[in-house]
């Protein structure tokens, strides 16, 4: 018998050109600190979060796009928190906080440094 799904997602790559810059945007607008690693070709960031996560990735076939799947990553309790980061940490709001509708919270996307199209999402 297959045991029943717990999450769609498992985990995710953002890909990156500049993991330095990048880094500093994501722990200015998120107010996390991401944890460095490389490894065999690559180098990248890992997103605080136990269980479920993702990470900023730099390497080849890593190519930053605005184009295709969108990540949506916790806004927290107030989506604005982060949104309001955004501008000052040199990122770009592309949609502001906008409610999804019965009763499924708020979605928002932003443009990071590289130039990827991202998702947050919250409840409230």
């Amino acid at each position: 018998m297959t045991e029943p799904v717990q999450n769609a997602l498992n985990w995710f790559d953002i890909p990156v050109t500049d993991l330095d810059r990048v880094t500093a945007f994501y722990n200015e607008i998120l107010g996390e600190t991401l944890e460095r690693y490389s490894g065999t070709g690559i180098e990248g960031a890992l997103f605080p979060v136990p269980g479920l996560g993702g990470t900023l990735i730099q390497g080849e076939g890593f190519t930053p796009s605005y184009q295709g799947s969108i990540v949506y990553l916790n806004g927290g309790n107030d989506l604005n928190t982060v949104l309001n980061r955004v501008a000052g940490a040199g990122g770009r709001v592309l949609l502001e906080k906008t409610e999804i509708g019965g009763n499924r919270g708020f979605f928002a996307y932003f443009e990071d440094t590289e130039g990827n199209r991202v998702g947050l999402h919250s409840v409230g």
